[in-house]
């Protein structure tokens, strides 16, 4: 019971860091403007993502606009695009592969291959966490490097916005559940008694007289 305990929670972390990785790709929040004059009232703040930038008004009022053209944009942001969605299909993958491989599930016989599909699930799912900390650490270091060079101007200079943060947060999880899920299933295939207890019980037949027969097999 402890290996199916450490693949269910694996499970659970990897697909709250899914939806995390999710929500860290769509956010505009990659690129925030940096405020370094001594001015206290600021009149917009520019958001900036993979897939559309934001200017936020000091009233509240906010206005995205979507990324024209691919082909115009940086090599960073293409290659940032490609890594993200591929990481997320991969997450996609790794779910269907986990859940065949599972314990509580039977869609794989129990044994040593059952076992093998599992931890090639949490396998999947800790390579993409890995594949989503490319991007978000490939541009948090060039917000940093930009932000600490002085002959960028002041105007575009920016800070890490959240969505980067939720990505790290998102990635820990991947990698933390993958881990946990490569460790249950290791566990199930070198103890099988720890495995998920499940018993099976056959229906009772009539017996001769017409009622039930009391005997149970399991």
């Amino acid at each position: 019971m402890g290996s199916a305990a450490l693949e269910i929670l694996g499970l659970v972390l990897c697909l709250v860091g899914w939806v995390g990785l999710i929500l860290a790709c769509g956010l505009p929040m990659w690129q925030v403007t940096a405020f370094l004059d001594h001015n206290i009232v600021t009149a917009q703040t520019t958001w900036k993502g993979l897939w559309m930038s934001c200017v936020v008004q000091s009233t509240g009022h906010m206005q995205c606009k979507v990324y024209d053209s691919v082909l115009a944009l940086s090599a960073e942001l293409q290659a940032a695009r490609a890594l993200t969605v591929g990481a997320v299909l991969l997450a996609l993958l790794a779910l269907f592969v986990s859940l065949a491989g599972a314990q509580c599930t039977t869609c794989v016989a129990p044994g040593p291959a059952k076992a093998r599909v599992a931890l090639t699930g949490g396998a999947l799912y800790a390579l993409c966490g890995l594949l989503a900390l490319v991007p978000l650490c490939w541009f948090a270091n060039i917000v940093v490097r930009e932000f600490y060079d002085p002959t960028v101007p002041t105007p575009r200079k920016h800070e890490l916005g959240a969505a980067l943060y939720i990505g790290w947060a998102a990635s820990a999880l991947l990698m933390s559940g993958g881990g946990l899920m490569c460790c249950g299933a290791w566990i199930c295939a070198g103890r099988p008694d720890l495995g998920f207890p499940v018993k099976y019980t056959a229906p009772r037949r009539p017996a001769a007289s017409g009622d039930y027969d009391k005997k149970n097999y399991v």
